[in-house]
């Protein structure tokens, strides 16, 4: 009984039977993809329409150049200029876009169960990282925006002020108060702010 869950739906050629099982088997996979990826998380929405069709365009295109060897070389390379001609994304972008090309290729060599089994166990599990909270290294670098004046000695000092911007690493998130009261003692009280740095998350 199971063994039928993981053998393709069709051999050889496909029927247009086939073909809209497998369709429509991507799109239902694809949706669950995007879902997963934008669940707790900002993604635009284009990128989950893109996660959305991708897998029934794989799937279609592999089905198409199947038995062709120059035509699957051709679009080979074709998927390989996508790369780079996009904006670099997080790691988890790039883990949804191979997951959704996986799904594609699974359908359209027939192996549907398989398919909806593999993308439902990632998906289930990028949704429960959203829940995991692991505290990185990383996460104590801060951005320190700070107001200082020509001179700190203020009796001479003509009034001009600089903002420095500087990158920071806390030893620990609880020294934020006690740095920042040390830094107002030497700058006079003047305009001070530590915040996260706007970077992206792991950018490959």
């Amino acid at each position: 009984m199971l063994d039928t869950l993981f053998s393709p739906i069709f051999s050889g050629t496909f029927t247009i039977s086939s073909y809209l099982i497998c369709t429509a088997t991507s799109l239902v996979l694809g949706a669950i993809i995007a879902f997963a990826s934008g669940f707790r998380s900002r993604q635009s929405k284009s990128f989950l329409l893109a996660l959305f069709l991708l897998p029934a365009i794989v799937q279609t295109v592999i089905m198409l150049v199947n038995g062709s060897v120059g035509t699957a070389v051709a679009v080979m390379g074709a998927f390989s200029l996508v790369r780079f001609r996009s904006a670099p994304g997080s790691a988890k972008e790039i883990v949804s876009i191979f997951l959704a090309m996986a799904a594609g290729l699974a359908t359209a060599v027939g192996y549907v169960a398989l398919a909806a089994i593999f993308v439902i166990i990632i998906c289930l599990v990028i949704i429960c990282a959203n829940f995991v909270n692991i505290k990185e290294k990383d996460d104590l670098f801060r951005e320190l925006r700070i107001t200082i004046p020509e001179s700190l000695n203020y009796a001479q000092n003509m009034g001009s002020l600089y903002k420095l911007i500087y990158k920071i690493r806390l030893n620990k998130e609880d020294d934020i108060q006690d740095f920042i009261n040390d830094l107002r003692c030497r700058n006079g009280n003047l305009e001070i702010s530590i915040m996260i740095p706007p970077t992206g998350e792991n950018i490959l």
